[in-house]
């Protein structure tokens, strides 16, 4: 690949990126509810939930592990952790509002002050070394009252309660918090809809009706909170989020390239066509017909969602994606959150995932050709198994590598002409694994001793990683 000397802007936001539920831990405190994340055990128990219908949720300790009930006990620590961050250099870091704090059932008419003090005094140690917050509204772990009791986002009453809640955060922290987006991931549900649409479809027959209604009350609630944050802060950016993946066809035979291109008109385009073009994309029709779907779209939900499109992507690049239309089990990648192919050009992480920076480039231009608006890297990383030495030291080169190859394709990116906004490194401290409750598949450029038992000390330590990214940040990309 031929590399280009172009720097990166000089605004460029550099940092890291966590969610509430990975890394809060404080189970209970501060008035706080019970989510779904609450509810998922560690281990191989979660993917088989994450994927059964008729789910129990009870919480059983003399069965199983809960590891986000402490995570790594941000909720306590956080002053700590944001001393790192600082250390590191970074310029944001993104983070989610559980809102399980703020509304513990999600129906409540009045929030709860202690939740929203909490994130006060997270927002204002951040401000104490100049990070900018970047804050995710919703992030896998919606109120348990509200998908058992409504179905989760089946329900419509969900956009009125999404709708609550986002208006008090934005006017509680409309001082603190210039950078915000919706759904995380919002297009995943199509391949995990438990997390972020609070439901397992009640069969094969059903399921897609259930997501695609499900999908467009996520709209209409998405649109009504871009419309309440331009109205509260009107300073503020809003963004949607995607989990962004290119999909390769497996070779030119025109059957897999028809095939990979509708595979990624659903997994990319889909979802940001409605946030950022403000309407249903015209390939949904056949995708409705053929899939028996016959969505209830009230009056004016078109108009709102129209009118109040969001100001940028903010995207998750971990894997590109190959299609084949006739797949053999033999071909299926172990481990991948998606039913693609393997690649035999592209090598694995620990836990499957296939490493492909120049897919990074490929999606970022595909999606800013497409769409024309800033785009923001709000989360990359690598889960690997980390090693301490008996000198406490923790040599991940391995990550290092991985985050210079995609760096590398982002500032390939900018001089194709993309208008990025900054790079947040995922995990930038070990958290939870979301889809396998782990804590041995670590991201982070910070080790945390905590363990998928649930030993540890929490002690904190820097990896390699550390260094080297906080030189990254401090030559603004060009020492990679």
């Amino acid at each position: 690949m031929v590399t280009t000397n172009e720097a990166f802007p000089t605004n460029f936001l550099w940092g890291g990126a966590t969610a509430a539920n990975q890394i809060e831990g404080g189970f209970g405190e501060g008035n706080k509810g019970v989510s779904i994340a609450d509810v998922l055990p560690g281990g191989k128990m979660r993917q088989q939930l994450l994927r059964e219908k008729g789910l129990q949720f009870a919480i059983d300790k003399e069965k199983y592990t809960y590891p986000n009930h402490e995570a790594i006990d941000f909720y306590h620590r956080y002053k700590e952790d944001i001393a790192l961050f600082a250390e590191m250099g970074f310029k944001a870091f993104r983070l989610s509002i559980a809102w399980t704090r703020i509304f513990p059932n999600g129906t409540e008419l009045e929030p709860n002050e202690e939740g929203l003090a909490f994130y006060d005094r997270v927002f204002d140690e951040l401000h104490k070394y100049g990070i900018e917050p970047v804050v995710t509204i919703s992030h896998y772990e919606m109120p348990l009252h509200l998908a058992k009791e409504y179905g989760g986002w089946r329900s419509r009453e969900l956009v009125t309660l999404f709708e609550r809640y986002a208006k008090v955060i934005f006017q509680r922290y409309k001082d603190k918090v210039k950078y915000w987006l919706t759904f995380n991931e919002i297009n995943g549900a199509l391949h995990f809809p438990l997390m972020s649409m609070g439901f397992v479809p009640e069969s094969e027959e059903t399921k897609y009706q259930e997501l695609f209604q499900a999908f467009h009350h996520q709209f209409v609630a998405s649109s009504l909170a871009v419309k309440a944050c331009r109205e509260i802060i009107p300073d503020a950016k809003i963004g949607c989020m995607i989990l962004a993946a290119p999909v390769y066809p497996y070779d030119c035979n025109p059957e897999n390239v028809m095939h990979a291109l509708e595979e990624e008109r659903l997994l990319n385009f889909f979802c940001a066509d409605v946030q950022v073009r403000g309407e249903y994309p015209s390939f949904m029709k056949r995708v409705f017909d053929e899939r028996g779907v016959k969505l209830d779209i009230r009056d004016g939900d078109l108009e709102l969602i129209k009118k109040h499109t969001v100001d940028y992507i903010g995207l998750s690049y971990y894997m590109s994606v190959t299609q084949k239309k006739d797949k053999m089990d033999d071909e299926l990648i172990p481990g991948s959150v998606f039913d693609g192919v393997k690649n035999p050009f592209l090598k694995a992480s620990d836990w499957g995932w296939e490493i492909d920076p120049i897919g990074l480039r490929i999606i970022l231009n595909r999606l800013y050709d497409r769409y024309r608006v800033p785009l923001f890297i709000v989360e990359n990383g690598l889960g690997a198994h980390d090693k301490v030495e008996e000198d406490g030291s923790i040599h991940d080169d391995y990550r290092i590598d991985y985050l210079r190859r995609h760096i590398e394709a982002a500032r390939e990116a900018i001089a194709d002409g993309v208008e990025l906004i900054g790079y947040l490194v995922w995990g930038c401290i070990d958290l939870v694994s979301a889809s396998t409750g782990e804590f041995s598949k670590r991201y982070g450029l910070i080790y945390v001793d905590k363990h998928d038992d649930g030993s540890g000390t929490l002690e904190r330590r820097k990896k390699k990683s550390f260094d080297w990214y906080q030189n990254v940040i401090a030559t603004n990309g060009e020492e990679l």
